[in-house]
């Protein structure tokens, strides 16, 4: 159950005086529906309201706050021109103005020959000063409602200034002091105000340094949400311990044969890899490792060695990966191996339907079936496995926690996971997403891979590039042309899927084929299949072909508009060629006046093929949520933190989290009482369920 105390900041927010059905849904749009969604959205801005001049002094473009005497109101000629209010002092007068004005409220706040004192942005028109739309007009007596010093906050359309700053305050107003879960040494050392006075600083910054994510009152709010974050994934770590894994016992034949199949030796990062992957495999406890490699390091062997220790001891192996194309090519790479090994494989996705799913499904279930590889269907209700002793999990952040969890509880005892991803994740959002697991790293690529060329051309050249293509389909190989956009946007002007489509496919015929999100996936499946055979020798696709798809005869990536994608994006991209042992290179086609910042980008790309030099690089320039994608299920979603500016925050979290744990694994006293509020706080209530069943 949430604690009593935080009842207040979980009500809806149409509690809030002002904040109705109608308001509600601007409100929605921009934050959430709770009123604890409104206190996460801090100002970015101050509007400083102290400067008095008198009217000799105004400057243009200045924010002022003015005393002055109301003159004549001056009623515009038809209702698309301004109303006009003459106002003025001793030295001087200005010109207030109004657009689609309501004549009678304003003669009752600006009454003529009255003293009013009026607040908000001066612009000089010709020669004139004038102030548009005042954002106050009030009485010399009542000076004290004026806020000198008013934070500004992010809106949306349909929502003011005003009406937010109102359902704040109102916020404000039901926050109460909560039990102090960080250590007073701590907050001393950090010099770190209370949680309770570090929210209402930052809600009312006195100056423009307070608006920074390194001032004390925001370093204190970020720690706290990573402290959350931390603190849930070490509980989730601390259950899976609790519950019983296996060790599995095998003699290592199944995989010495195998070693001795392929036409190539395992790098000494994949050596290292499969001693961490042993030691878990042999222990009693249940394995929950991440594998991460960049691209074309050779995860999938090292996956597939693994589960060959676990069938050689007697239970089944499932490998799950997020779409049918990448689930289809796992299965064809391993089925030769497979056959020659003596075991059964299956394939299995949603599309499988009647009798071919009874057979597979009866097969699975009475153990026939060693390894079963497919996408999500793998874990669905009626999938029921003779018993599941190791799963890999490919691609790890196209998936939930949730539908890992359901995959292990398809085993007798929990069974050893490991889990993929080739996408390179920086250490701090590393820490975030996959905190909950053990980490390998694969560093290093296979022997006889040739370095991708990179090169970045103005988009002014693109007739040299296509012939660049001409050459390459003329060689027998073939090329990606990757495009931002399915349609063009009347927006942006960027070159959009199709249109690439018909412009290449007026110079190389029938040869080209396209792809797009779009698409339905048996369309998309047609589509790569015919360029994995040959059929087609250039594809033009969107982003879909980011992950997994393995055309070794591709040698040539041109990326369109490559200054409108994430740097981890385009190296994601960039590794579907150089798969083999031919030259391959990279095209990153860039809009012919971008700014200096762009071009530093693209030349870090030009620069470096690791990734993981790229990716950190990606979150210092554009921050957590777009080097991941603000959709992508992996990643937790901060209000108060950013971990390009609290990263170092974050591995200090990780390392209070998990001391605690270790003296505390109960949760007990009254430190972990105020935590188990922090969890609640910041919605990490899926861990609280662990503390409760721990």
């Amino acid at each position: 159950m949430r604690p009593e105390v935080l009842f207040p900041l979980f009500a809806d927010l149409s509690t809030l005086k002002g904040v109705g059905t109608r308001m509600s849904v601007h409100f929605e749009r921009l934050l959430g529906n709770k009123i604890i969604d409104v206190l996460w959205h801090l100002p970015t801005g101050l509007i400083d309201r102290r400067w008095r001049p008198e009217v000799d002094e105004l400057v243009d473009g200045a924010m002022a706050t003015i005393e002055v005497v109301v003159g004549k109101h001056n009623n515009p000629p038809n209702k698309r021109a301004p109303y006009k209010v003459n106002v003025f002092d001793d030295t001087g007068k200005m010109t207030l103005v109004f657009f689609h004005a309501h004549e009678k409220y304003l003669k009752e706040q600006l009454v003529e020959g009255e003293v009013r004192i009026i607040s908000g942005k001066v612009e000089r028109f010709g020669k004139t000063l004038q102030m548009t739309h005042p954002d106050y007009i009030i009485k010399p007596d009542e000076i004290d409602k004026l806020p000198l010093l008013e934070p500004l906050y992010p809106l949306t359309a349909g929502l003011s200034q005003k009406v937010l700053l109102k359902a704040i305050i109102q916020t404000l107003d039901r926050v109460k002091e909560l039990p102090e879960w960080q250590e007073k040494n701590w907050l001393a050392k950090n010099n770190w105000p209370s949680w309770h006075d570090a929210l209402l600083a930052c809600h009312n910054p006195q100056a423009e340094a307070e608006l920074a994510p390194t001032a004390p009152a925001r370093m204190r709010l970020a720690y706290d949400e990573l402290l959350a974050n931390q603190l849930a994934l070490s509980l989730v770590r601390l259950n899976r311990k609790r519950k019983k894994g296996r060790a599995h016992e095998a003699n290592g034949n199944l995989r010495q044969k195998t070693l001795g199949l392929l036409p190539y030796s395992l790098t000494n990062a994949q050596l290292e890899a499969m001693v961490d992957i042993d030691a878990d495999m042999h222990s009693t406890d249940a394995m929950l490792r991440l594998l991460q490699g960049d691209v074309g390091s050779g995860k999938t062997i090292v996956a597939f060695l693994a589960s060959l220790t676990a069938i050689e001891a007697g239970s089944q192996a499932a490998f799950l990966a997020p779409t049918e194309i990448l689930a289809k090519q796992h299965y064809e790479s391993l089925k030769p191996l497979c056959d020659e090994l003596g075991l059964n494989i299956a394939f299995f996705t949603g599309r499988h339907k009647g009798k071919k799913r009874e057979a597979i499904l009866a097969d699975l279930a009475s153990g026939k079936t060693h390894l079963l590889v497919g996408t999500h269907a793998v874990f669905q209700e009626g999938v029921d496995y003779n018993d599941l002793g190791f799963a890999v999990v490919d691609e790890q952040h196209r998936f939930g926690v949730y539908q890992r969890l359901s995959l292990a509880a398809k085993g007798k005892t929990l069974p050893d996971m490991l889990v993929m991803t080739a996408t390179p994740i920086p250490r701090t959002l590393s820490l975030t997403i996959y905190g909950d697991m053990d980490v390998t790293l694969l560093r290093e690529k296979p022997a006889g891979r040739k370095p991708i060329k990179t090169s970045v051309v103005s988009i002014d050249r693109m007739a040299v590039v296509v012939d660049g293509i001409k050459r390459t389909v003329e060689k027998g190989e073939r090329a990606y042309w990757v495009c931002p956009l399915v349609e063009e946007s009347e927006k942006l002007d960027l070159a959009a899927a199709e249109d690439r489509y018909e412009d290449l496919k007026a110079k190389f015929g029938d040869k080209v084929g396209l792809v797009h999100g779009r698409m339905k996936p048996a369309e998309k499946d047609e589509v790569m299949a015919k360029f994995q055979a040959g059929e087609y020798a250039v594809l033009v696709a969107t982003t879909v072909i980011e992950v997994g798809v393995d055309v070794p005869q591709a040698t040539v990536m041109v990326i369109e508009h490559a200054e409108r994608f994430g740097l981890a994006q385009i190296h994601q991209l960039r590794g579907r060629v150089g798969r083999s042992d031919k030259q391959s290179s990279c095209v990153l086609l860039r809009n012919a006046n971008v700014g200096e910042i762009a071009k530093a980008r693209l030349r870090i790309l030009r620069d470096t093929e690791d990734g993981f030099v790229i990716a950190e690089e990606d979150l210092r320039l554009r921050g957590a949520g777009e080097v991941m994608g603000t959709k992508q299920s992996g990643l937790p979603k901060f209000r108060v933190a950013d971990l390009a500016v609290h990263g170092d925050l974050l591995a200090t979290a990780r390392d209070d989290a998990q001391l605690f744990l270790n003296k505390h694994s109960d949760m007990s006293g009254e430190r972990a009482e105020a935590l188990r509020v922090l969890l609640y706080l910041f919605e990490r209530d899926d861990a609280v369920k662990f503390l409760d069943a721990g």
